[in-house]
């Protein structure tokens, strides 16, 4: 018996099948489809990393815009409280009274020919119940002159503890 024996039937085609030849040759074949391989997870996982920061930095974003929304939101409503509270009728009727304010009396209206409607009154004096707001504290300096004259001191509100009816504007137009 030779000590190559040939092979026959179903093991001489899988031979030809198979590479025949030294061990090296086939891995060398294998190489760049590893290398192939390799760079492509790699690059995968390089992009996978990348899309996963994105997200991140927009989620973070995301959280950071919803938290100043919901700041603003609550500085709308605390405004809007503050002027809900300012324009109650009763603060409308205290503020008018610190600044010395009356109630008005009977309104007159113009009609579109020119013609009044209704009387016109004036107001009517203050109640015992309101009393003006005290005046601004004053800085300790030189007292004004105890007489004035009348046209060097313009008086800004009247004095409600005086008789003086305040006359309406006339809106007739005479």
């Amino acid at each position: 018996m030779s000590p190559r024996r040939e092979l026959r039937g179903r093991a001489a085609r899988l031979a030809r099948l198979l590479p025949s030849g030294s061990a090296g040759t086939g891995r060398a074949a294998r190489t760049p489809f590893v290398l192939l391989v390799v760079l492509l997870l790699g690059g995968g996982l390089i992009t996978l990393l990348m899309l996963n920061s994105a997200l991140n930095e927009g989620s973070f974003r995301l959280n950071d815009l919803k938290k100043q929304t919901t700041d603003l939101t609550d500085d709308e409503q605390a405004l809007q409280r503050d002027v809900d509270a300012y324009a109650a009728p009763d603060a409308l009727q205290r503020r008018a009274r610190e600044l010395g304010m009356v109630p008005g009396g009977d309104p007159a209206f113009l009609n579109p020919d020119g013609t009044v409607r209704g009387v016109p009154g004036a107001a009517a004096a203050p109640s015992t119940l309101w009393r003006p707001a005290p005046p601004p504290p004053q800085i300790a300096g030189p007292t004004p002159s105890p007489s004035p004259t009348p046209s060097a001191t313009p008086k800004a509100t009247p004095n409600p503890t005086s008789s003086q009816v305040k006359p309406a504007p006339s809106t007739s137009g005479r």
